[in-house]
């Protein structure tokens, strides 16, 4: 059973407490180092009086003393920015910091206008009120609508910009399982292709050399079938429709993918792409953490025809 907070308080803080070799440095010298905290959130928690210094006022330019601590606000009682709708989620992980649900398909993460109410952040704005929470929902990264598996979210703002820095910096491992047309001869490779907008479809993807954004997909085949091929996917980059352009790019685009194949579609009603796996480190206490979530229904079924068809017998 993943471990679910009985009762978060409304404020928490971290704390250093200065040693002989930082003497000298200044308050904001510490939050930055020893604490961890980044300069945007720095600015955000001077406006709202969440630094401190032995519990008083901290000014960021102030030279600090062997056996001073300095403080920083990691948690306050936050509105949720969305209204909380009941869903039933499977959470993968949870604590004070982190929550890791595996997202079912056909859900969007986010609302991308006004009118949606029925996405995953609504769920999880409906979770924490349950839990008496009061934490805005700040989700770490996004999956397409269809795509399934697990979604991460930061409970704090300090939790969200430690992760959100391992996911620009490429710390935070993400690992998705396809299944796609073709039989794929190299057992494991990389799919270097830059990325831009569709020239004719705007709110598509496309290889674009010279013109796109840089992207890496790292591939390894799991199973061969007849037709088709179970691989195992991790991003280097995130880029829209990244694993999707690139499969479809090297010939063998998503089954049951409509916007960049259209084959198996008599195997599934979306694309077969789940985010299996996940590592990244624990924003709060150092910990790797690595989860993992099954593949959906839909998807085992579809593997299990696959193989049956495969089955010289």
């Amino acid at each position: 059973m993943p471990a679910r907070p009985n009762d978060t308080p409304p404020q928490r803080w971290i704390e250093h407490t200065v040693s002989a070799e930082e003497v000298g440095r200044t308050v904001e010298e510490i939050l930055t180092g020893p604490l961890q905290v980044s300069r945007r959130m720095i600015q955000r928690l001077t406006r709202s009086r969440g630094l401190r210094l032995n519990r008083g006022p901290a000014y960021l330019a102030r030279k600090v003393r062997a056996g001073d601590v300095v403080a920083a606000r990691v948690a306050a009682a936050e509105e949720a920015g969305l209204e909380p709708v009941p869903m039933e989620l499977r959470v993968v992980h949870e604590d004070a910091d982190v929550l890791v649900v595996d997202k079912p398909p056909f859900l969007l993460v986010h609302p991308t206008s006004p009118d949606q109410r029925s996405t995953l952040a609504h769920g999880v704005a409906h979770h924490y009120r349950e839990q008496g929470l009061h934490a805005r929902v700040r989700p770490v990264h996004r999956i397409d609508r269809d795509t399934s598996g697990l979604v991460l979210f930061a409970k704090t703002g300090f939790a969200h910009q430690h992760l959100d820095r391992q996911l620009r910096e490429r710390e935070l491992s993400r690992e998705y399982l396809a299944l796609v047309q073709g039989v794929m001869e190299q057992d494991a490779g990389t799919i270097d292709a830059p990325i831009g907008r569709d020239r004719q479809h705007p709110e598509l993807r496309a290889v674009r050399p010279g013109a796109g954004e840089p992207a890496l997909t790292r591939f390894r085949v799991e199973e061969r079938y007849v037709g088709a091929t179970l691989v195992r996917l991790e991003l280097e980059t995130g880029r829209t429709h990244q694993i999707r352009v690139h499969l479809a790019h090297a010939g063998h685009p998503v089954l049951g993918d409509r916007q960049y194949g259209r084959a198996g579609l008599s195997l599934l009603k979306r694309q077969a792409l789940h985010a299996a796996r996940m590592s990244f480190t624990h924003p709060a206490t150092g910990a790797s953490l690595t989860l993992e979530a099954p593949l959906p229904d839909d998807m085992a079924q579809a593997r299990a025809r696959l193989a049956e068809r495969s089955d010289p017998a």
